[in-house]
């Protein structure tokens, strides 16, 4: 078994067991064995010997070392412990009581605690404002009670290991439904909640006639409003396009493709929105690593599917070897016994392949992949159907009708297999999971694997990182340093590459690598989509997929990408602007990752001369602003030169400084209001204490004159993990520490 030493610090600061004094007391080695051994002990109940068994705990064991299989986090953490909890997903209703509201809180600290991340739909709370008969009072509204959710999560670490990641949903026609798509405006706010608008077909028909939608109460059904889906839309994009949420759920297309209709409608995802689940159903996970599943330029078929009957047998095992936070989880899991096997290292597979990220034959390839996963781990459940029986609930879902099941598995877009006789198979003999795929972000699992996350593209080619000890190396891209090594460039170049991390604007590098080593933001948008779709197509549940915008990107930008993603068949969409939040990292490359690099001053700006009355004289201070926000200050006193007047330059060139960089205007007032000087002074009624003081009350005074919206610039884009104090990236909708695992959805 191959660690990189960032696997293994990972391991060791997340997985590996540790005694009461947090002592490591397990190898890397022995967590396998410890998690193949678990799991394997199923085959007891099924009628497997000791020895079948032992035989299949190797081949598990086998699966994980060699790396070409992982499962969920809490699986690798809890498999073989006292605690046992192995499930990732979670799903919890909220009924319209204070009771209920309480109960699932209680829940899902239970489940946090386990490891799990929990997901809620609050569209069946009252609106704020709405009566409470029991009380004579008024409601104050999901999103109030979605702050409790959140203040109790952050109080709770999972299984000691991290903190409890939540997942947010409110349908499109609640009356409170502004409120909760602008709750993320103000930076902190909910910061243990993705948070996703359930937007139904109506609402994106409604949208494209210009029309508007009713809004109902969810307490008796009546319409209290009505609300134009244009601004809806809009409202969502720009928050989308400020701090990354709401996403999207698109929540008929997600019921399409539920396979147990019969016991409800899917209202909410997992954290990362790749987990449709019905109220108190969890999913276990786990995801193959493409990369070492090519050879000579394709794929190993023969190996592949090997790999895929074993997962799908241990995930199933999963199921039953898991310890269920509550009674109703294990109940509900049991009835539809769902499992999620994915995929990570793509786009390392790519690579290997001599197929560009973005290029036709990745979205061809990506499909074909995805499909015969799709078909072989139907085969290997309904093998295991006929050792250990269907899942329960199977004679009222769609997989006891012909039609239902042909759509479902999307037969009509198959590209290589022929599904009939699977299907009349299914149809006889049954099939032992209600769904069998799954595409996961695989943060912390790819970082063990040493492959790129899930189905993203590389998100640069080159990073400083820090591992053990806070030291720091510099990673290169194990592919790419190969093709570097063989480039007969200039050494100054090859250093300018490592620096930026990006080859595209390189005009010494031949054009076949550039398009080979594309980067994230090479990527369009389009582009990004269709990866997403051609998974999608052939994956049961949903795929986690995040759509990185450059952060000149625009609101128009991202409202394209909600409707393509929409019209493409998508069930979810994540978009995330580079630089729109604080814990997102700046840029690639091995540049100091603690440093901000300003963008180019505007040719045009515009402002105001504000004139404020110090102790030292009359200041006049200017502030100026483009499209993106204010830009730039400059002050000077009335009487010039001296001491003072290089001080005020000083002050302004920096202030302007780190607006470019992108640091908050409430942050620069925050650092320089009430400094204060010998000579305070008043002006207007409000006191100057100094010359700083008064440029941040100016600023202050033209943000109010303007009326502009500061907490857009208040997010900046500094990100710093607080176990390892390295760097934070975003990772499919959540942030994670590519050095020590550290993860906040």
């Amino acid at each position: 078994m191959k660690l990189s030493p960032i696997a293994l610090k990972i391991l060791k600061e997340r997985y590996l067991r540790k005694d009461e004094k947090g002592n490591v007391i397990e190898t890397p080695d022995e967590l396998f064995r410890r998690v193949a051994s678990a799991i394997s002990r199923v085959e007891r109940a099924y009628g497997k010997t000791e020895k079948e068994t032992a035989e299949i705990g190797e081949q598990f064991y086998r699966l994980m070392t060699s790396l070409d299989f992982l499962p969920n986090s809490p699986c690798l953490m809890n498999a073989g412990t006292e605690l046992g909890q192995l499930a990732a997903c979670f799903v919890l209703p909220i009924e319209d009581s204070m009771e209920s509201i309480f109960e699932t809180l209680k829940n899902a600290a239970i489940i946090h605690k386990t490891g799990g991340g929990t997901g809620f739909s609050f569209s069946r709370l009252r609106p704020k404002g709405d009566i409470v008969k029991s009380t004579r009072g008024v409601s104050s509204g999901p999103v109030s009670f979605l702050k409790v959710y959140d203040a109790a999560t952050e109080q709770i670490k999972q299984g000691g290991k991290r903190r409890g990641a939540n997942m947010g949903v409110l349908v499109c026609n609640h009356p409170d439904i502004e409120e909760f798509v602008n709750l993320k405006r103000n930076p902190g706010t909910v910061k243990n909640f993705n948070i996703s608008v359930a937007l139904t077909d109506e609402f994106m028909e409604c949208l494209k006639k210009n029309g508007k939608i009713p809004l109902i109460n969810p307490r008796n059904r009546e319409k209290t409003g009505e609300i134009p889906a244009s601004h809806l839309f809009e409202l969502i994009a720009e928050n989308a396009w400020r701090t990354g949420d709401p996403g999207a759920l698109f929540i008929d297309t997600i019921n399409r493709y539920n396979p147990t209709p019969h016991l409800g409608s899917i209202e909410a995802t997992n954290p990362c929105g790749e987990q449709p689940l019905l109220p108190y159903e969890s999913c276990v996970l786990g995801s193959i690593n493409l990369s070492n599943f090519v050879l000579q330029e394709d794929v190993d078929w023969e190996r592949l599917k090997e790999t895929v009957y074993l997962a799908v047998r241990f995930l199933d095992n999963v199921i039953d070897a898991n310890t269920y936070p509550i009674p109703q989880i294990e109940k509900m899991t049991k009835r539809t016994r769902k499992i999620g096997l994915g995929i990570m290292g793509l786009a390392d597979a790519f690579i290997k392949m001599d197929i560009p990220y973005g290029d036709e034959a990745s979205f061809e390839k990506a499909a074909q992949i995805m499909e015969f996963i799709q078909f072989h781990s139907k085969l290997a459940s309904v093998e295991l159907a006929r050792e250990r029986g269907s899942f329960p609930e199977i004679e009222k879902s769609i997989y006891s009708n012909e039609k239902k099941l042909h759509r479902f598995l999307n037969t009509a877009y198959a590209l290589n297999f022929d599904w009939k006789p699977l299907i009349k198979e299914i149809l006889e003999c049954g099939i032992r999971n209600a769904t069998t795929t799954t595409v996961a972000p695989t943060g912390s699992i790819s970082l063990i694997a040493n492959c790129s996350s899930g189905i993203e593209p590389l998100f640069a080619l080159a990073y400083r990182r820090k591992i053990l000890e806070k030291e720091e190396v510099t990673y290169i891209h194990p592919l790419f340093q190969k093709q570097l090594e063989r480039l007969d460039i200039p050494h100054e170049l090859k250093e300018k590459i490592i620096k930026t991390g990006r080859i595209s604007d390189i005009k010494e590098i031949p054009e076949k690598i550039k398009r080979l080593f594309v980067t994230t933001y090479d990527i369009s948008l389009e582009k990004q989509i269709r990866m997403q779709k051609a998974i999608q197509t052939f994956t049961d549940n949903a795929v986690s997929k995040t759509i990185n915008l450059p952060n000149h990107a625009t609101v128009e930008e991202v409202k394209r990408a909600y409707q393509l993603a929409y019209e493409m068949g998508l069930k979810g969409i994540t978009v995330f602007r580079d630089r729109c939040l604080q814990e997102q990292v700046i840029s690639p490359g091995i540049r100091e990752e603690r440093a901000l690099y300003p963008r180019e001053r505007p040719k045009i700006t515009k402002g105001a001369t504000i004139k404020m009355k110090t102790g030292c004289g009359n200041l006049y201070v200017t502030v100026n602003e483009d499209e993106k926000g204010l830009v730039e200050v400059f002050s000077q006193l009335g009487k010039t030169g001296g001491c003072a007047a290089s001080q005020l330059e000083a002050i302004s060139r920096l202030i302007s400084l780190a607006l470019r960089s992108g640091i908050g205007i409430e942050a620069v007032i925050k650092q320089i209001e009430g400094i204060r000087c010998p000579n305070p002074s008043w002006d207007e009624g409000e006191m100057l204490l100094s010359c700083a003081d008064a440029i941040a009350k100016a600023i202050k005074r033209y943000i109010k004159s303007r009326g502009i919206d500061t907490q857009q610039e208040e997010e900046g884009v500094a990100g710093i993990c607080p176990d390892c104090g390295s760097i934070l990236r975003p990772k499919e909708g959540c942030i994670l520490c590519e050095c020590c695992g550290y993860s906040r959805c």
